[in-house]
């Protein structure tokens, strides 16, 4: 099995007297992962899937003693998919409070409802956790330097979905499938979505945008919606875990753009899928934005494995001098130019570095980009 960076995260917080919560896009190996801490823990382990009809009714509308006579001598309980049981919260607050000595571990695809319902009884009871698809990192110690490199390209195209990487030949067939309404279904089971092409077609809308500022109000002229309309479905988009918004950073500068914001997917196949288009890199017109967003996805990936604590931006003035990417860090700026061609030179804009002189800088591109994903 790949090895998942979280689990170590996950590992150091057990037995703390808190929950822990996995969230994550569907099919981002989430039971998987399950598995494999229940196989490296000591503890009694019993594992419930709320998939199954029998288990959720077990855990609605459930008594703590019904729920100690339901978990018996387990010292760890992993609850899988559990936003598909409802009123979760209460029950969880239950096992925490009312069980004691037990280690409560819970997963959930959407933190469109789970959270919802559980922010209010967990508070103070809990860690939160995100397991996106495999990062670049978690694929070098499965294969090695040498090979991701090598499938870079591939990378571009497929993204790295589980079930993409584990069934070469089968990466369309997969995509399509997961592109489907299936990566976003909890969209249409919890919220009120009148409409469910609306999504579909600000999905396509963002596919073609990315790398590039999003305007609110063109997106709602495309689509014949409201602005409001189109800030909720964003809105609900990222909390399934399909997109991700980057804001821009402002502060000496008098022309510079101050709420802009950007929009990337958290996996390049997912967005060629959308846009049904999977053609050789080298031919693609939209080369320079696969490759913005596979780094700024990978190294988002990067951050949230191994728990780092920053602020993420780009950069941008009225005169359209901009800069990719932006991370602060202990009040320290660091900021990213990307470029595919090695060869190329970009220097970073004059009127930033006078702002902003402490910043550090460097030029990412397809030769020396492992020192940004992967550490």
């Amino acid at each position: 099995m790949i090895h998942r960076t979280i689990l170590e995260q996950i590992k150091k917080n057990l037995f703390t007297g808190k929950t822990i919560l996995l969230f994550g896009p569907r099919q981002s190996g989430k039971t998987t992962l399950l598995e494999m801490l229940s196989n490296e823990i000591q503890e009694k382990v019993l594992i419930l899937d709320c998939d199954e009809p029998d288990i959720r009714k077990e855990l609605t509308d459930v008594t703590s003693t019904q729920l100690k006579h339901r978990l018996g001598d387990a010292q760890v309980v992993m609850i899988d998919e559990a936003q598909r049981v409802k009123n979760i919260g209460i029950t969880l607050k239950l096992i925490h409070d009312k069980i004691k000595n037990v280690q409560l571990i819970v997963t959930g695809s959407s933190s469109l409802e789970l959270t919802g319902e559980i922010n209010e009884p967990l508070t103070g009871r809990k860690y939160e956790y995100l397991l996106l698809p495999i990062s670049t990192q978690e694929m070098i110690g499965y294969t090695d330097l040498s090979t991701e490199k090598r499938l870079l390209k591939q990378r571009l195209l497929f993204g790295m979905y589980p079930g993409v990487i584990n069934e070469p030949g089968n990466e369309r067939k997969i995509l399509s499938n997961l592109s489907g309404s299936y990566l976003y279904k909890d969209i249409f089971s919890f919220q009120d979505i009148r409409k469910p092409e609306i999504i579909e077609s600000l999905l396509e809308a963002l596919a073609l945008q990315i790398g590039s500022e999003v305007s609110y109000s063109e997106l709602a002229n495309t689509l014949g919606i409201d602005q409001i309309t189109v800030r909720r479905y964003i809105d609900l988009l990222e909390k399934s875990f399909v997109v991700f918004r980057l804001r821009s950073f402002s502060r000496n500068v008098r022309n510079e753009i101050k709420k802009s914001r950007k929009i990337y997917f958290y996996d390049n196949g997912i967005r060629n899928a959308i846009l049904a288009n999977f053609s050789d890199i080298d031919l693609r017109t939209d080369k320079g934005a696969l490759w913005e967003n596979f780094l700024v996805s990978e190294r988002f990936k990067l951050l949230n494995n191994h728990q780092i604590d920053t602020k993420r931006y780009f950069w941008r003035t009225t005169q359209q001098q901009e800069i990719d990417y932006i991370e602060e860090k202990d009040n320290q700026l660091y900021a990213y130019e990307f470029k595919w061609n090695p060869k190329a030179r970009k220097k970073m804009p004059l009127t930033f570095l006078k702002a902003y002189p402490k910043t550090i800088t460097t030029l990412t591109n397809s030769i020396n980009y492992l020192d940004f994903i992967s550490g």
